[in-house]
């Protein structure tokens, strides 16, 4: 079954034909996607995989629990703005139920999330080299974001996707936002999910920028080599409170404060670059943190291992965005 595609108004509610410059939508048809089955729920909505009828492509789609366009067009938009990036799941296509009204985003269909990978691992942790691969990746899509001007504002290993051959991707932009100017406060006081939630945010602060992504990967990352939540409190000022404490910890003790942290007791002990790539993205200042850029520039990231595994090519992500179908969106952000 398909429907013809139609122009839906601008989000502030003007007229296909009327005086405006905000971008006209058009928008395809979900019913040109076949459901299989349920996946997961992301911020806003239920992700399901489904086949293009067309084309046979596995697909995920997310639907949003409300018809709020203007939400889904911003998270649109931001996938829009990385695309192309092989670390930053591919959007395909936005769509809609024309009998309901329904809008639903569609992107590229990957794998199975971190966190799932993660509890079915026999140690529920990787090897060093293998967290080194991952975070190459993920560090490589950060950048691909924020120099795009876009804060995902909720990294996690939920939503990040891995897919054949050890490929790392960024996904779920629902809480994702286009960056402030430097020292404007954004409307939220908090988001983004309690143990990876950076200082600034915890102490509740809105005027944060591209760092609280940096903070959410270093917990990514002490997440992957341990198996354990780096911080796992359960209120905001108890979880500022332990953050707080291993900054103090770093100032006093250096890259040794890691061997004394519960997360690492009874593990390998990690590498002096590994401590100091970890140092460096919970670094408790943003001012002192650093930045996807500089992260990659670490020599700890020139080094391979056994466990590393090529990350899939920039073609496929490419042949991803080209094969986009009929529909077209623009997006202002």
């Amino acid at each position: 079954m398909s429907a013809a595609t139609r122009k839906r108004p601008a989000p502030d509610g003007t007229a296909a034909g009327g005086e405006s410059k905000r971008a006209r939508i058009t928008l395809g048809s979900i019913y040109d996607y076949e459901k299989l089955e349920v996946l997961g729920e992301g911020s806003f909505g239920v992700v399901v995989k489904a086949r293009h009828r067309a084309t046979g492509e596995a697909v995920a789609v997310k639907r949003a629990r409300a018809s709020d366009l203007r939400a889904v067009l911003r998270e649109a938009g931001c996938l829009a703005a990385c695309r192309g990036h092989p670390s930053v799941v591919g959007i395909r296509d936005v769509v809609e139920d024309a009998a309901t009204g329904d809008v639903f985003l569609v992107m590229e269909f990957v794998g199975a999330s971190l966190r799932r990978l993660l509890r079915r691992a026999a140690a529920a942790r990787f090897p060093e080299a293998r967290a080194r691969a991952a975070m190459r990746q993920l560090l490589r899509g950060a950048e691909r974001m924020h120099g795009a001007g876009i804060i995902h504002r909720d990294i996690k290993p939920d939503n990040i996707l891995v897919g054949a051959g050890g490929a790392v991707k960024i996904c779920d932009l629902g809480l994702a936002t286009p960056a402030r100017p430097e020292g404007a406060a954004y409307p939220e006081r908090r988001v983004g999910t309690l143990p990876y939630r950076s200082p600034e945010q915890l102490a509740g602060h809105r005027d944060y920028g591209p760092g609280v992504d940096i903070w959410a990967l270093g917990c990514v990352m002490a997440e992957l080599l341990t198996g354990r939540f780096m911080f796992d409190e359960e209120t905001d000022d108890a979880m500022l409170a332990r953050v707080t404490e291993l900054g103090r910890a770093l100032g006093e003790k250096g890259l040794k404060a890691f061997d004394d942290w519960p997360a690492f007791q009874g593990l390998p002990e990690l590498s002096p670059g590994a401590q100091e790539v970890l140092a460096g993205l919970l670094a408790v200042e943003p001012r002192d943190r650093l930045t996807a850029a500089a992260a990659l520039q670490h020599p700890w990231f020139a080094e391979e291992g056994e466990e590393e595994r090529p990350a899939a090519t920039c073609g496929s992500a490419c042949r991803a965005a080209r094969s986009c179908s009929a529909s077209v969106v623009t997006v202002v952000v």
